[in-house]
């Protein structure tokens, strides 16, 4: 039994978060939003798909180049890094106007964005770097993972974001977001989500892994969780 209390004592809580020096507590209720929105504007090497209503031989998809720009039939071309799809599809409308098309409609819709990744570490089943796809939130981003191991601690979720060179982290409880507790924080380009691990699930597994379960298990749990 002394070596099951040393194993026991190696899987203790881990230590408090936060208590890195320099880190200290931000008196707000939310973490910032990036002052962009990656997954909102137009970067190099997105796919764009350009439709002009009653006009199919305009209406085609486009790859932005490494300069941030595209051919566009007639018009040559479109300068679209850092702008929205709106912004571009207003810029080619007003291009084609009068010398090529009589009042243009031209929507614009983003097909692929390679360079939007987020990541996801710590206690999931498929850690690695992942596209943000849309609007997407912390269970989206741990579902992209393939969901949280069998040891992972749910209350322990921390959420990394670099705003305007402040990095910010948020600490959340992803059984509490299950249950609509609170709010679903976004995932941006760029955030790192790292699930913690659960000790007391650790020391359960160990305890029944070195029990010839016989009889009932009955535990006594006095570590930290």
């Amino acid at each position: 039994m002394a070596s099951l209390g040393a194993c026991l004592a190696s899987c203790a809580s881990p230590q408090p978060i936060g208590t890195a020096p320099g880190i200290q507590l931000a008196q707000l209720s939310e973490l910032p939003h990036p002052a962009v929105d990656e997954s909102a504007v137009v970067r190099p090497l997105d796919s764009l798909r350009v439709s002009v209503f009653g006009f199919p031989d305009l209406s085609r998809d486009f790859q932005v180049n490494s300069a941030g720009v595209f051919p566009f039939p007639l018009i040559g071309l479109v300068q679209a890094d850092g702008r929205t799809p709106n912004a571009i599809a207003q810029e080619i409308a007003s291009r084609l106007e009068g010398h090529y098309v009589v009042n243009p409609e031209v929507t614009i819709d983003t097909l692929e964005q390679p360079g939007r990744l987020f990541t996801v570490g710590g206690e999931v089943k498929s850690p690695g770097r992942y596209p943000v796809v849309g609007s997407m939130t912390l269970l989206d981003a741990v579902a992209t993972a393939k969901g949280t191991s069998d040891f992972a601690g749910l209350d322990d979720v921390l959420i990394f974001r670099t705003v305007e060179g402040q990095r910010f982290i948020g600490v959340y409880n992803l059984a509490a977001i299950q249950r609509g507790n609170y709010p679903d924080p976004g995932i941006y380009a760029g955030d790192i989500v790292q699930v913690g691990d659960s000790p007391a699930r650790r020391r359960l597994a160990l305890l029944t892994s070195l029990t010839p379960l016989f009889t009932p298990l009955i535990l006594l749990d006095r570590l930290t969780r």
